[in-house]
């Protein structure tokens, strides 16, 4: 029982880091252009999931692996989502970045119905719809503004590209975790993504001032540790258990934004922010619900009634 609680205690302070990072990813997008925040956040990185993979007792050793091309493609969809996660935060509040990232599981199903012929059932279809509902809901004062910022289209844009390529990226992890262990993906991600980040060189990096540095560090210190905290909550609780902690994000990026930068999300924007949680996670938690659903209202074997007997003649 400590150990599923301390699991859970460890998945929710995996979802507070992240939202920390993404608070320092904010703050160095002011002077720092992407690639080279990238470059940062995956190469500081490396520190903290060095020493993990040391206090197992798993490096060197962990880092050799059967399948480097599997490394290869599973980083490149996560380097890409990096990439645009990162354009959207430089563009957007944190609250309505956070938001855009959680339709990465409802986009999935319009593909496969239309692709793959699959039937999702009424339950997954209405928390889609629901959910893009609550995206039209958080941009809607945005998109009510006479002249719409162009800056904001961007952060838009990119928000629901990393929605996509976070689905992709989450699809090859799972692949990968049969035969690898976390710390060695966490580690060739970050490699692969620092490289990402050093080949945006040629496209102009920024000189950086004390306080910036202090944030790029930052991001790659709370994303490693983060990244720790996430795998150690698995191993002690049930990843169905420990999926429902990842909506506290979007409790983090709201305070976040209030007490940083002064920015509360308007009333409707809030009611969509709920709905696109709420819609992520029916999707989520879709057979549980289904299977919970069946059981209660299961009819009963009916008792089955013969004539009386007649009475003797």
């Amino acid at each position: 029982m400590n150990s599923f609680w301390s699991g859970i205690g460890l998945r929710l302070a995996a979802t507070g880091l992240f939202g920390v990072m993404n608070l320092f990813v904010r703050l160095a997008s002011f002077e720092a252009p992407t690639g080279q925040i990238v470059f940062w956040r995956s190469s500081v990185a490396l520190i903290p999931i060095v020493a993990y993979l040391m206090w197992r007792n798993q490096f060197p050793r962990a880092l050799k692996t059967k399948r480097p091309f599997g490394h290869l493609k599973r980083s490149t969809y996560g380097c890409v989502s990096m990439f645009l996660a990162f354009v959207s935060l430089a563009y957007l509040p944190l609250a309505l970045a956070t938001a855009l990232g959680f339709l990465a599981p409802l986009i999935l199903i319009p593909v496969a119905i239309i692709t793959l012929r699959e039937n999702p059932g009424w339950l997954v279809i209405s928390a889609t719809i629901g959910g893009f509902a609550g995206v039209f809901l958080m941009l809607w004062p945005m998109l009510s503004t006479p002249g719409l910022d162009h800056n904001t289209l961007i952060g838009i844009g990119a928000g629901v590209a990393f929605a996509v390529t976070t689905a992709f990226a989450k699809v090859q992890i799972k692949s990968l975790t049969t035969t690898e262990p976390s710390g060695t993906i966490a580690f060739y991600f970050a490699v692969i993504c620092s490289i990402g980040g050093l080949l945006t060189i040629p496209f102009g990096w920024a000189p950086l001032s004390t306080s910036n540095i202090v944030f790029l560090i930052g991001a790659g210190l709370t994303g490693g540790l983060a990244h720790i905290a996430m795998t150690e909550a698995l191993a002690r609780a049930p990843a169905s258990t420990l999926s429902a902690f990842e909506y506290t994000a979007m409790i983090w990026a709201i305070i976040l934004d209030l007490v940083v930068f002064g920015v509360l999300p308007a009333p409707i924007s809030l009611m969509g922010g709920v709905f696109i949680v709420m819609a992520a996670a029916l999707v989520m938690f879709n057979d549980q619900i289904v299977a919970a659903v069946a059981r209660k209202f299961k009819r009963t074997p009916e008792t089955s009634t013969e004539p009386a007997n007649s009475p003797a003649e």
